[in-house]
């Protein structure tokens, strides 16, 4: 069908989706919502929320969930359950009952959460429950325009792409969208249909994570912690009750608009300005900010009277020094970190300094879960921690998904330990570089929306497949992940490592309209450093906007 054709049949669907559509002036616009469906990826759903085939809604919801129940159906045995949870954006409760409804309408028993939930309580439930799926409404740290949906397999890890390719298959032959069945909510409860779950699974999840107490000696460490408007609220101030925790007041209940902050993502430097500002009254030791969904987590220490955000893979690399030091004497010649390609090596060369095998992993937190999984069947590796240097970490295997919860208790544990040694977490930084090299990591996000944008961002990784060589300098290696390389799967990311051992990777961001380019430079030093990380990205630049 054409653009306008889609669009004609859309306004067909009911009132509400035809007067939206109606009032689009914008050919761009329409274009935009109907050049393409929105697209079941390896790891479900994500994009701008609203009416069309390009867009989140509860048509696109109905399709993926029809598709996830047919594939459930043909390849499961005996009674099918899955979870269901969502998280504080707008319209996430409601997709996930019209996820249910379907659900329920194919048969399928439901465990739907009655409250919202962080992404790693639905991983640990699939299992806790005895599913054979899950499902999270979520897009994570993205913008409030945009809302999402990721699916589990029965082990609780987001799907692979072994399994997601079947159930894309599955969804990609749901042709009628209008009528996609849905049971009506009372009806499904009173058949047993959906079952609502809420505290009960929480404490459980929570009970796992206190396995991953390393330290409880008293400490006067001071923390302040924001939610972001998400989920994070009880859990993670739960896990803290033994802390002075101090909660930004402003952030603490969910909003689906995020209206304290330009984007609720603990990456970027501003979402966490109030949290920091109390920090500075309070005279608070550490920042901890959880995204909506509360699977990635950031941090700013105090040090000097001031605050250092620290980045993703520098929390990763603390966590990995600490957590290795507190279980020393239980390690073992199997123990094993895993990380992502686009990680720093810092983390990696602490865990071999410990003795560890570290094994890299595509980009998703999905793949570092199935490496639990596979060591748990084989028992060739043990998992003992695991983490991306988009701010996720997890230790322990109580959900097979990165895990904010874990990861800022664990955090909190960390500045005490040091703190109660005369140390804040920038001084132990500065430590872990002395011994391991200096090492500066970053990330560029190059926006380009649309259509035309998809093009671009094409055009680009085209151009760097086949002339990066020639356009960038002293390169020692390029690995193009396209054609599946180093035992691992196709994917469309190129990494270019220099001769010194720094590299940059590129690849098109999965969920949203960019291109991520990602700096990780050794040095002597922090100038040193900068500097030459300064001089590969003005080359880039120069490569961007030809």
């Amino acid at each position: 069908m054409t653009v306008k054709e889609k669009y004609e049949l859309w306004k067909t669907f009911d009132e509400a989706t035809a007067a939206e559509l109606s009032a689009i002036t914008d050919e761009k616009e329409i274009e935009d919502r109907f050049y393409k469906d929105l697209e079941f990826g390896t790891g479900g759903l994500r994009g701008i929320m609203g009416a069309g085939a390009n867009r989140m809604n509860s048509y696109t919801i109905g399709k993926a969930t029809q598709g996830l129940a047919d594939y459930l159906k043909a390849t499961c045995e005996g009674e099918i359950s899955a979870s269901v949870a969502y998280d504080s954006r707008n319209n996430s409760r409601d997709f996930a009952f019209r996820t249910a409804g379907v659900l329920a309408a194919n048969g399928i028993k439901v465990y739907l959460f009655s409250t919202l939930m962080p992404t790693p309580v639905l991983s640990f439930s699939v299992r806790y429950h005895k599913c054979s799926a899950g499902v999270v409404v979520t897009a994570s740290h993205n913008p409030k325009e945009y809302n999402g949906y990721k699916v589990y397999d029965s082990t609780g890890c987001q799907l692979v792409p072994a399994y997601a390719n079947k159930v894309i298959e599955c969804v990609n032959a749901v042709e009628d969208l209008k009528n996609v069945p849905c049971m009506d909510y009372d009806e499904a409860v009173k058949a047993g249909l959906i079952v609502m779950t809420g505290d009960e699974t929480l404490n459980a999840f929570l009970d796992e994570v206190r396995k991953q107490t390393l330290y409880t000696e008293k400490s006067d460490l001071k923390i302040v912690y924001t939610p972001l408007h998400g989920t994070g609220n009880i859990p993670v101030r739960s896990i803290l009750k033994d802390f002075n925790v101090s909660v930004v007041k402003e952030q603490e209940l969910p909003d689906g608009n995020f209206s304290t902050v330009r984007s609720p993502n603990p990456e970027e430097k501003d979402a966490l300005s109030i949290a920091l500002k109390q920090a500075q009254a309070e005279d608070a030791d550490i920042v901890i900010g959880t995204d909506p969904d509360c699977d990635r987590v950031g941090i700013g220490v105090k040090n000097n009277d001031e605050f250092t955000l620290m980045t993703g893979n520098q929390t990763g690399a603390l966590l990995v020094d600490f957590v290795l030091s507190m279980k020393k004497n239980s390690l073992t010649p199997k123990s094993t970190v895993v990380k992502t390609i686009v990680t720093s090596e810092l983390g990696a060369n602490i865990a071999k300094n410990y003795g560890l095998n570290v094994v890299e992993t595509l980009t998703g937190f999905k793949y570092i879960g199935e490496q639990i999984n596979i060591y748990e069947k084989t028992g060739e590796k043990e998992y003992a921690f695991g983490y991306e240097e988009s701010y996720g970490y997890l230790c322990g295997t109580h959900a097979r998904d990165k895990d904010a919860v874990v990861a800022s208790y664990l955090i909190a544990q960390m500045a005490a330990y040091y703190k109660n040694k005369g140390k804040n977490l920038v001084e132990v930084l500065s430590d872990i570089y002395k011994k391991h090299g200096y090492y500066l990591d970053c990330l560029d996000n190059i926006v380009l929306k649309g259509k035309d944008g998809a093009e671009k961002i094409k055009q680009l990784m085209e151009t760097f497949r086949t002339s990066g060589k020639d356009l960038l300098d002293d390169v020692r290696e390029i690995k193009d992940y396209a054609p599946g390389i180093d035992g691992l799967p196709k994917e469309n990311v190129l990494k270019y490592i220099f001769n010194d051992g720094s590299w940059i990777a590129i690849r098109p961001s999965g969920t949203e309209p960019k291109l991520k380019i990602y700096y990780s430079i050794r040095g002597n030093s922090a100038e040193e450093s900068t500097a030459r990380r300064d001089a590969i990205r003005a080359k880039m630049d120069s490569i961007l906007n030809a």
